[in-house]
């Protein structure tokens, strides 16, 4: 027992050191191995160059003594300066072109419905005012007489002067002339585009489309009051919608005669005179006469009218009153109808127009022909093929056509078709 007892503290002492040991064990943390990150290089080179080559760049800068020598970034590319000067003024020349476009269209389409509107309402007053002529002639006496003789002389009297207005605005004129000033800007649109599409602009360029813009201008005003182009001429004038003849031609690095040859300039003269003979000619002649038969339907509307607010101030002291405003008041209606509906106006712009058209071909045809410097001319064999385009012909009908002029002046005897077959 005291054995036991002896042994017992050396049992406990051992297994105290034992469960520390274990203790020990359990929560010794094992030294971590060290670890070494590596650490980027400083580059030889400075930081630019590093990011250069970091960034995939093979072609490097050249560094001395770490001093770096780079391009200055507010430096324009190397374009030519004149060149893109000139295709920003184009630019913008376009952007004006198409707002004048924008104008001219929406113009057109007020100053048509002008035209619808007035005529109608104009009608419409005369023949109220006409039917009341004809209800106080069939037996009306004392306050209804009065107010209707009152009534349809104030219709009357207002459709003159209304009537006067509108025949001296012409509104179908004003239409058809705010369309072809579309079409013309229209035109001159396509023309810069295709400058800037194929052509390097130039100042002459910019020259050009400035000119022609302002001559549009001048053909074809916006304004009613005091810019109004002429209604009644007394002598019947082509429209002039293209600048004075300038050197507008860009020079051709083409040599030689730059596809000019005799022949073609001998063509060229016989088409201007098939032209001057038969097509100006003729638009002249039948302008004229449209412009004189205008004159005498925009004069004969009011005065009719007038007559018939007279004749129905008259009305019930005899029955030739009546009978003259009735029948003036009928007359007018149908002279307003032909005038206006009929848009004899209208016919009157686009005789200007064509004349002035065929007037364009000859002044671009004789230009042509006067340059000496055959580089400053347009390449031949392209200005012949517009020349027939615009007469609506092909080459050999338009070869066909000079031939035939040219013999027909040396018999004596005059050319039996017109130039355009498409006016």
């Amino acid at each position: 027992m005291a054995s036991l007892q002896a042994s017992s503290p050396l049992l406990s002492s051992s297994s105290i050191v034992s469960s520390s040991k274990r203790i020990n064990a359990a929560i010794s943390v094992p030294k971590l191995p060290r670890i070494r990150f590596p650490v980027p290089k400083t580059p030889s080179t400075n930081l630019v160059e590093y990011l250069i080559l970091r960034n995939g760049y093979t072609n490097t800068i050249p560094i001395e003594k770490s001093t770096v020598t780079l391009p200055r970034i507010d430096k324009e590319p190397s374009v030519n300066s004149s060149t893109s000067k000139a295709t920003a003024k184009l630019y913008a020349i376009l952007e004006a072109v198409a707002d004048r476009v924008e104008m001219h269209q929406n113009m057109g389409e007020q100053r048509d419905n002008w035209n619808k509107l007035l005529l109608n309402s104009i009608n419409m007053i005369t023949l109220t005012a006409t039917t009341m002529v004809g209800i106080a002639a069939t037996g009306g006496a004392g306050a209804p007489l009065l107010a209707l003789k009152l009534s349809s002389t104030l219709l009357f009297t207002a459709a003159t002067g209304i009537l006067f207005i509108m025949n001296k605005i012409q509104p179908s004129q004003l239409a058809e002339e705010q369309r072809n000033a579309t079409k013309l800007f229209r035109q001159l649109q396509r023309q810069i585009q295709t400058i800037l599409a194929i052509h390097d602009p130039t100042e002459l360029d910019v020259r050009y489309a400035m000119d022609k813009v302002l001559a549009l201008d001048k053909a074809y005003p916006l304004p009613l009051l005091g810019k109004m182009i002429e209604k009644f001429p007394a002598k019947f004038e082509p429209a002039l919608w293209w600048p004075k003849p300038h050197d507008f031609q860009r020079k051709s690095k083409r040599p030689g005669k730059n596809r000019w040859s005799e022949e073609l300039e001998m063509e060229m003269r016989e088409v201007i005179e098939v032209i001057k003979g038969k097509d100006t000619e003729d638009y002249m002649r039948l302008g004229n006469l449209v412009l004189k038969i205008n004159k005498i339907l925009a004069i004969s509307g009011p005065l009719l009218t007038g007559i018939a607010a007279a004749g129905s101030a008259f009305v019930g002291n005899g029955s030739w009153a009546a009978i003259v405003a009735v029948a003036a008041g009928a007359l007018a209606t149908t002279v307003n109808t032909f005038e206006h509906a009929g848009q004899v106006g209208m016919v009157v712009e686009i005789y200007r127009n064509c004349a002035g058209f065929f007037s364009l071909m000859e002044e671009s045809i004789e230009s042509s022909l006067e340059e000496t410097d055959f580089d400053r001319r347009e390449d031949g064999q392209m200005f012949e093929m517009k020349m027939a385009l615009q007469l609506g012909r092909s080459l050999s009908e338009l070869r066909d056509l000079a031939q035939k002029s040219s013999s027909s002046r040396i018999d004596g005897v005059e050319v039996d078709e017109f130039a355009s077959k498409i006016f």
